[in-house]
């Protein structure tokens, strides 16, 4: 597995760069089976450390966590936990569904735009109707079954995912509702 760890205006030493190899490497490799590559990124808040995590797995998912903590070792610890529990129900989930996908996530193209927001409602109507662009990223679009779509949604903590439906040719969307539950758009 290959690791990117790295920390934002702090400075990652060795010993901690060791510890995070060692530790997530087991965490992971308890739980998926070849876990491609990871990104592990530390920065500071105020008087706490946060601990950013990202796992992508060879099925085409990817898993993430967020700790914090007083202490950068502590914030780690608390990440990798919440990423082992993560797995550990990801891991359940296939057994308990009785297949195990075979071949990888099939994946396309697409582009992903962040659009400024305004944050003044009493605001005089702009000049143009075309949204001010901030961003623009590529992406890529996995095609799911509906299960795995849901299940990949709560392991990114993503409110809404976009995918492709097995078999079909248009794209779905599975979100979370205000009640709770999980909303499946499929048109």
């Amino acid at each position: 597995m290959r690791y990117q760890i790295s920390g934002k205006q702090i400075d990652i030493g060795e010993a901690l760069q060791t510890h995070v190899q060692e530790e997530l490497g087991a965490a992971v490799g308890k739980y998926a089976q070849r876990p491609t590559d990871a990104q592990v990124i530390f920065s500071k808040s105020g008087h706490e450390f946060v601990c950013e995590a990202t796992v992508h797995l060879s099925t085409g998912l990817t898993a993430s966590a967020k700790a914090h903590s007083t202490e950068i070792y502590g914030a780690f610890d608390a990440c990798s936990e919440k990423m082992e529990k993560q797995l550990r129900r990801y891991k359940r989930r296939l057994k308990d569904h009785h297949q195990d996908r075979a071949v990888p996530v099939e994946l396309f193209g697409a582009s992903s735009y962040i659009l400024a927001s305004t944050s003044d409602s009493d605001a005089q109507e702009p000049d143009t109707l075309q949204p001010m662009i901030i961003a623009e990223m590529q992406t890529k679009i996995a095609t799911l079954s509906v299960g795995e779509a849901v299940m990949q949604m709560e392991l990114a903590g993503a409110p809404v995912l976009v995918f492709r439906k097995e078999g079909k040719e248009g794209l779905n969307v599975v979100y979370r509702r205000e009640d709770g539950n999980i909303g499946w758009i499929d048109p």
